[in-house]
């Protein structure tokens, strides 16, 4: 009988993170390199190139702008080019603009939904194209939030682009599963990484939030980084079109 943590091993699989220069990004890219994959982790404004050197041989950093309507082509040739196919696509790479709904400026909504939804499409259809073509198995986790669920105040363009993730894992995963590949999400609750270090430092706010939580706690990169290597391993093999939260219990509170 099979090791069960065998099914956990990612030897010789190429895996592609997205937003991989820091916080969550970079500790999946970490876990699945831990787990035997070669990573290719992508940076924008931001190189991720300290994220591949912390690594070591297994992780090269790539650079595209994933708020341009060609940058998800842009990077998934430059990775082709470099590893001549993906197994795993994490589409973590996301951004948030803050105004009043009344006042939300078309142009920050077109990039919003652009980095957060359209190019996760566009990753995702170019990897899942790949992966047929290659009649070979694959994976695709999306980085969905607690906003993929709520509505949150002031980020309309950032919860309309995180429900839309939601929704996007489940239509692929329904094509994708006769082609054994599984499609899932990841939706993070409150995550201690620099992008939070305000909420931490607001004590009324860091108390109410803590209040809600059941754990108690802030949840820490690597708690996101087990589900992703799980989600990207055979282990979940029989898994597919679900958005699992992450969170210590915000969302059952």
């Amino acid at each position: 009988m099979a090791n069960l943590l065998d099914s956990f091993r990612l030897d010789n699989k190429v895996a592609l993170v997205t937003g991989a220069a820091t916080g969550l990004g970079a500790a999946i890219a970490h876990g699945l390199a831990d787990a035997g994959a070669s990573v290719a982790v992508h940076g924008n404004r931001r190189a991720a190139t300290e994220t591949a050197a912390a690594i070591g041989p297994k992780a090269v950093a790539f650079r595209a702008d994933l708020s341009s309507p060609t940058g998800a082509e842009d990077l998934f040739t430059q990775v082709k080019e470099k590893f001549d196919r993906v197994d795993i696509l994490i589409n973590n790479a996301g951004t948030i603009i803050r105004h009043n709904a009344d006042e939300y400026p078309l142009e920050d909504w077109m990039t919003v939904l652009q980095v957060n939804l359209t190019s996760v499409f566009q990753l995702s259809q170019l990897a899942g194209r790949d992966m047929i073509a290659r009649k070979a198995p694959g994976k695709i986790v999306n980085i969905a939030s607690l906003l993929s669920f709520q509505g949150g105040i002031r980020v309309p363009a950032y919860a309309a682009s995180k429900g839309g993730v939601a929704q996007l894992t489940k239509a692929l995963a329904n094509e994708w599963a006769p082609k054994n590949i599984q499609v899932n999400a990841i939706a993070p609750g409150y995550i201690a990484t620099t992008n939070t270090e305000a909420l931490q430092a607001d004590e009324t706010r860091n108390r109410q939030i803590l209040e809600r939580i059941p754990a108690g706690r802030w949840g820490e990169p690597n708690d996101i980084a087990g589900a992703a290597l799980f989600l990207s391993s055979p282990a979940s093999d029989y898994v597919t079109g679900t958005v699992l939260t992450v969170d210590g219990g915000w969302m059952g509170r």
